[in-house]
């Protein structure tokens, strides 16, 4: 029996300006690539460098189809720093020994939770902590003295990271492909869709002495979860001709608890941008839209004469709003340019919750969805500012939300219920981090801000994919501006059709 194949590319967090059509998230941008077509994606990257990574963006195809997008500095362009020695990628990626469409279809079919990983990879190697693999582990070979820029990519399907190497600090220096204020640090945390870039600065002598770097899952909701530590070899070069010196002693770093949420705030609180004469933090400082919207978990009912494995007997959901996204059959962008969109999407997404509530308190006893495909229109050059709350529907956790075609500001963030008479007069607008993707912590909020100097049909979703899978994920139209560089380029004539 011959199996059909969907593709679809996405190179994450490259903003495609007025190229919305090679962003590639399937029947947002475009629709599928099937067995034996073609389509070419023809963009121009604009005003960006850094580390980035391109994925499918169908289903679970993203747990095997990933690598690294590395855009460096223009021609006689400096780094903030000094030149490394060497720059190595290095990206988390998660193992499965069954067919993980066949597991997410599983989940979704039944309403339960889907089945964990196996094992996390590093540079797609597991590493000598899981059986059979010790042969299988990533080994990076480095000079004593010498300064490496490590690329961290995150590419697990569902968990967040925490990463360490056994007795090296690491300086941070960028965050999602742009420059960051450096600072040292023993552990990072890293989400799904996050890339972060460090300095690691080796001994100044052979130390006689390997180094694991090691990492496992941040964990904060009431969900099963792969609990297993990846580990790589950081081991130095041997001085020429000294048979003398060899590894006699292996260092394991310590990392923080699963679930330590101090941690990870402490370590998300110190990200700042460089906001430099030559790289500047352009924060928007009014606001001409301001939204606010609910993130978590929730249910639908389950269908007639089928047994569910979800809460008493319902379906796992997730929502923004509570609205549970459904992806329609003909791709967003498209109705929308050719003005087609009746019957695909609805142009009222709610820009507040329809039923407010304690959010982080006791949860309402209804905890169903509502499902649809609405959407936020915008203008072009919108100034917006949204306020993303967790909620404590099902159990609280953080979300990584990523954001298509546009980067934004992390203006503030919070545990417990946003305040909007209080808590915009503690937000940073001189300096905040800027990113594609962010998480939302545990039972708080984060607040961004971002202009809509894009246009086109951009996807919104969270980056752990079982919750993408559940709805957890929404779409925005901004609509072309007045000027010709503030349009939308018409689609290329091989645009993959439904």
């Amino acid at each position: 029996m011959c199996k059909k194949l969907y593709y679809f590319l996405y190179r994450h967090g490259i903003r495609q300006l007025q190229t919305g059509w090679a962003d590639g998230p399937a029947y947002v941008t475009q629709c599928p690539i099937q067995t034996g077509q073609r389509y070419v994606y023809n963009y121009t990257i604009k005003g960006q460098r850094g580390t980035l990574f391109w994925h499918a963006h169908i289903s679970w195809l993203r747990s095997t189809v990933y690598g690294p997008l590395i855009i460096l500095p223009k021609k006689n362009v400096q780094y903030p720093f000094a030149k490394p020695h060497k720059e190595v990628p290095i990206i988390f990626g998660e193992w499965f020994n069954a067919d993980t469409e066949a597991i997410i279809a599983q989940a979704l079919q039944s309403g339960g939770g889907p089945n964990v990983s196996e094992a996390y990879t590093i540079n797609g190697l597991p590493g000598p902590f899981y059986n059979c693999s010790k042969k299988d582990t990533f080994k990076l070979m480095v000079k004593p003295g010498k300064t490496y820029l490590l690329r961290l990519i995150n590419a697990a399907l569902n968990d967040e990271l925490f990463f360490s190497i056994a007795n090296h600090t690491l300086t941070v220096v960028e965050a999602d492909a742009v420059y960051v204020k450096p600072f040292e640090t023993n552990t990072i945390l890293i989400a799904p869709g996050q890339t972060t870039n460090v300095l690691l600065k080796t001994k100044s002598q052979y130390p006689s002495a390997a180094f694991l770097m090691t990492a496992r899952p941040y964990a904060t909701g009431l969900g099963t979860f792969d609990n297993t530590t990846v580990a790589g070899i950081l081991e130095y070069e041997s001085p020429s001709n000294n048979h003398l010196n060899r590894v006699v002693s292996l260092f394991k770093p310590t990392l923080p608890a699963l679930n330590d949420t101090s941690f990870a705030t402490n370590f998300t609180n110190k990200l700042r941008s460089l906001a430099s004469v030559l790289f500047p933090a352009n924060v928007p400082q009014k606001v001409d839209k301001r939204l606010f919207f609910t993130v978590g978990l929730g249910t639908n009912p389950c269908q007639k004469n089928q047994t569910c494995q979800g809460p008493n007997g319902t379906m796992f959901a997730a929502s923004v709003n509570n609205v549970s996204f459904t992806l329609p059959t003909t791709a967003l962008l498209q109705s929308h340019f050719f003005g087609q969109s009746r019957g695909v999407y609805a142009p009222y997404f709610p820009s507040s919750p329809l039923h407010p509530f304690n959010y982080t308190g006791n949860p309402p006893n209804n905890t169903m969805v509502s499902n649809g495909t609405k959407v936020v229109v915008l203008p072009f050059n919108t100034s917006v500012e949204l306020v993303m709350q967790d909620t404590s529907i099902l159990g609280a956790e953080s979300h990584p939300l990523h954001l298509h075609g546009f980067n934004f500001f992390v203006v503030g963030q919070g545990f417990g219920n946003y305040d909007p008479s209080k808590d915009p007069s503690n937000f940073n607008l001189v300096d905040p981090v800027e990113r594609n993707t962010v998480g939302i912590p545990s039972g708080g909020w984060v607040a961004i801000r971002f202009l809509t100097d894009n246009p086109g049909v951009w996807f919104m979703h969270c980056h752990l994919e079982v919750h993408t899978s559940w709805g957890l994920r929404m779409a925005w139209i901004v609509l072309d501006g007045k000027l010709p560089n503030q349009k939308l380029l018409p689609p290329p004539a091989d645009l993959p059709k439904c």
